[in-house]
């Protein structure tokens, strides 16, 4: 099988430079955080595409609903010559994007791009056998970072799928959105995801299984840490924790240390200490209401054009084109 063009942009020394200085930052503030982005490597790719087939997981079901219903939709109004995808993971329900543009006729290019260069380049690879004639150029990046790296000719649309932008804090997003829009050309399209607000118990569930998958990628953090920076920490010593903020409508996760801990982290010349029940905040995924999304859309430049939900009302994909500043 030929392998897939990758561009790189995340060097092994640079990211392992990037997760030590997150780790200092995060591990040192008074409420201990870490980024939601260290999850992925090869074991936390593959845990989060387990996730995503959990029957309490309904994003990737409604988003996918979504998609299959207006994906037709979605190529007729951009004519899209590129569709590129940030943190594209295993790019599953991109084929429904793929399949339309495909068959408008107007698809040159796709560009996955994802911090797993595992997960991409399986990606790459199966998105080219089965689209031939379709180049594929795999980016290895991080999408708050290489956007203005991205190759592709216009008109283009960014897809970007899941949720994922509810990792994002209120400040971050405006800054992030605003960063997709400076490498657009006016008219070109971002396509979004986003989790609506809905009742708690829906929410916890879907981000603490009762198999416990959620868990385990939670923990995953911690692997890296113990594999990149030489910590030490115990797994067993922590426990995962999945709670709503009803205040600022997001999901929070977080390990909380089961008792009284000191964990090494000689990778970052740093030692960490944990009163008992002491929580680390790994991830929020903020939810979100229809007119806050146009809001946000608006704000960083983009014109809402279309805005379609799932049958329950559960996730909403906003379809907006780039306007003059």
């Amino acid at each position: 099988m030929t392998e897939p063009d990758l561009d790189h942009h995340r060097s092994g020394d640079a990211v392992t430079e990037e997760l030590r200085a997150d780790v200092v930052a995060g591990l040192t503030a008074e409420q201990k955080w870490l980024p939601p982005k260290w999850f992925y490597d090869a074991e936390g790719s593959e845990l989060f595409e387990k996730i995503t087939q959990l029957p309490e997981y309904y994003p990737t079901r409604s988003e996918r609903e979504v998609l299959a219903a207006h994906a037709g939709d979605v190529a007729e109004l951009t004519g899209a010559h590129t569709l590129v995808e940030l943190g594209s993971g295993s790019s599953e329900k991109t084929r429904l994007l793929l399949d339309a543009l495909t068959k408008h006729g107007t698809l040159a290019a796709f560009v996955p791009l994802d911090v797993s260069e595992s997960a991409l380049v399986d990606a790459a690879r199966s998105i080219s056998a089965d689209y031939p004639g379709l180049e594929v150029r795999g980016v290895v990046g991080d999408f708050t970072q290489h956007l203005d790296l991205l190759p592709g000719d216009g008109p283009r649309v960014v897809a970007f799928l899941g949720g994922t932008i509810g990792n994002f804090l209120p400040a971050e997003r405006a800054t992030f959105l605003r960063s997709v829009r400076e490498v657009l050309d006016e008219g070109e399209w971002l396509l979004l995801g986003t989790d609506l607000v809905k009742d708690a118990e829906t929410l916890e569930r879907a981000y603490d299984d009762a198999a416990g998958v959620t868990a385990e990628f939670d923990m995953n953090v911690l692997r890296v840490l113990n594999a990149r920076l030489g910590a030490n920490f115990d797994l067993d010593e922590f426990e995962h924790v999945s709670h709503w903020d009803a205040e600022h409508e997001w999901v929070e996760m977080r390990l909380r240390a089961r008792r009284e801990l000191t964990v090494g982290i000689p990778g970052a010349d740093l030692t960490v200490r944990f009163a008992a029940g002491e929580h680390i905040r790994t991830e929020i995924s903020a939810k979100f209401r229809p007119g806050g999304v146009e809001a946000e859309l608006a704000a960083a430049g983009f014109a809402l054009d279309q805005w379609w939900t799932d049958s329950q009302q559960r996730f909403g994909v906003s379809l907006a084109r780039s306007v003059r500043g």
